[in-house]
């Protein structure tokens, strides 16, 4: 399949592509009733793969106590199912997570999974929103009980990088 015969859904993550100054607030604890955030800031870079139906990006903190931590995103989509797939990996799991899986709807991305936290099965969900051409807001949440209740435990506000 060519690139320009891909249904729209297949650049939904394009926005993506390009140098990023990411603000990060994760909690410090998940699914213990924590309440306390960390915050660091981080830089990455996303550009595409396989004649445009994917991308890659990479994930590096800048400061803090999460220094020294290395993260990737693979993002495929689907054009038969018209879903896209989010597979993460770092320098601490040293393995591709499960993916999570979903499309967008009004310019809002919403992607879920099955994973495992500290031996707990997990639904995991990332939600893309506030959505423009400089900026955008990432979210990573958790469910114990089908979905009923989630707990958002990572925020990433992202920040395009403009060349000088």
């Amino acid at each position: 399949m060519v690139v320009s015969s891909l249904p729209p859904g297949a650049h939904d993550f394009d926005f993506l592509h390009g140098s990023w100054r990411i603000a990060n607030k994760r909690l410090v604890s998940r699914l213990t009733r924590c309440d306390e955030w960390e915050r660091f800031d981080a830089a990455g870079t996303c550009r595409p793969i396989l004649d445009g139906i994917g991308n890659i990006d990479d994930f590096r903190p800048a400061s803090g106590g999460r220094q020294g931590f290395v993260g990737a995103s693979i993002r495929i989509f689907n054009p038969a199912t018209e879903l896209w797939s989010i597979f993460w990996a770092d320098n601490v799991l040293c393995d591709l997570t499960p993916p999570v899986i979903g499309h967008f709807v009004d310019g809002m991305g919403e992607l879920f999974g099955d994973d495992m936290h500290d031996g707990t099965s997990v639904q995991v969900r990332f939600w893309w929103s506030d959505i423009t051409t400089d900026a955008l807001r990432w979210e990573q949440a958790f469910s114990t009980d089908g979905g009923a209740n989630w707990e958002t435990n990572w925020i990433m506000f992202f920040t395009r990088e403009r060349s000088q």
